[in-house]
């Protein structure tokens, strides 16, 4: 079994590993019946999550299964993957735990996407108990971990170095 491994970092372009992990973006449509859910979405705009990917997505759900939900097949044009929903569609710890997902056997699509220079520098994640989570992380075998630090959350920021400059995400 392989948990969730995000072997390398991106920002929504291209750059680096097509495999990598991903904070999720604010400000996207309020997902329909059944999908990922974020239960304060009209509290504001945010970073909410973090999805990582696995190749074993199965083995992952049969050890992770109370935290990380169940299997369903998502499709985008004539990409299909397999992501992990919790039930009620909320984020695994409120977004301390990242949601797992499954590119198959076509893989990650990201090599076909243009490099728009952007990088992901660093991901923190602010939570009143970063041991706890800490724990998690290393349990899920999460590789490269977002950096911890403690204080009131989940909050994640993101630093994102990018051709006109850095910006910070939160």
């Amino acid at each position: 079994m392989r948990p969730p491994r995000p072997p390398g970092r991106s920002a929504g372009s291209r750059g680096g590993d097509p495999g990598s992990r991903r904070p999720v973006a604010p400000g996207l449509p309020r997902p329909g019946r059944g999908a990922l859910r974020c239960r304060d979405w009209d509290a504001g705009r945010r970073l909410r999550g973090l999805v990582a990917r696995t190749d074993d997505l199965d083995g992952a759900l049969a050890a992770h299964g109370a935290l990380l939900g169940a299997a369903a097949t998502m499709t985008r044009g004539d990409l299909s993957w397999r992501f992990a929903v919790p039930p009620g569609g909320t984020w695994p710890m409120d977004g301390a735990a990242p949601c797992a997902m499954d590119w198959g056997a076509r893989g990650n699509p990201a090599a076909t996407m243009p490099d728009l220079g952007a990088r992901l520098e660093r991901l923190v994640l602010t939570h009143p108990d970063p041991d706890a989570v800490a724990g998690l992380h290393a349990a899920l075998d999460f590789a490269d971990p977002p950096q911890l630090a403690a204080g009131p959350g989940p909050r994640w920021a993101a630093r994102i170095a990018t051709p006109s400059g850095l910006r910070v995400l939160t």
